[in-house]
């Protein structure tokens, strides 16, 4: 009894174990609107899910810049907030950070922080944060939506009152490692990339505590 028990536990656990990787990706999706494509890398980044394709992302080939913002714990202050940073196509069914459900589909993912509460206590280290929000519904590439206007935005995304986020950070360059998705901690996995010439870490699967 104790072998056949030690066999389904070790079991569940192989199945628990999720693998990720990076690879090089296509180009942008040809419905995207004309203002949002023309802000991306011609090629994205393939992230597979136990060997399945998961999702394709696309950063904007040069990262926004504007006014340094006064909010504090940001790794990126002059990105201006709302700004368009990434397209994402999922191939298959997700969650957020939040451990919301994200259906298939495309999604731009705009720049946002968490706003400092109390609420949102340990959700990272640093409150740069994207939000997702349908692709078809987003079409202006440029824009750059306050705080309240892109939370209305990405809740089309997710279904319900909470945003649906990801969390990205300037990443350390003696951290930094190309093109790979690295597993951090005992549930997060990160891919980084560069967005124009600065490298850039998201965690991509992993819910918050």
């Amino acid at each position: 009894m104790r072998t056949l028990v030690t066999l389904l536990f070790t079991a569940a656990s192989a199945l628990l174990a999720e693998d990720y990787k990076a690879a090089a990706g296509s180009t942008p999706p040809a419905d995207l609107a004309a203002s949002v494509g023309g802000l991306l890398n011609k090629e994205g980044t393939q992230v597979m899910k136990d060997g399945q394709l998961l999702a394709e992302v696309w950063y904007r080939s040069e990262v926004p810049s504007g006014p340094a913002t006064s909010e504090a714990n940001l790794t990126m202050p002059n990105v201006p907030h709302g700004s368009l940073l990434a397209v994402i196509r999922f191939a298959q069914k997700h969650e957020d950070r939040r451990g919301q459900s994200v259906a298939p589909g495309v999604y731009t993912m705009r720049y946002s922080y968490f706003p400092e509460n109390g609420t949102h206590q340990g959700a990272a280290p640093q409150r740069d944060f994207l939000l997702l929000v349908p692709a078809a519904g987003d079409t202006d590439g440029n824009s750059t939506p306050n705080f309240e206007a892109l939370l209305t935005l990405s809740r089309k995304a997710s279904g319900t009152p909470h945003p649906a986020v990801f969390s990205i950070w300037k990443e350390d360059p003696k951290f930094y490692k190309e093109g790979t998705m690295e597993k951090q901690g005992e549930h997060d996995w990160v891919l980084m990339r560069k967005m124009g010439v600065v490298p850039v870490s998201m965690i991509l699967a992993g819910r918050g505590e």
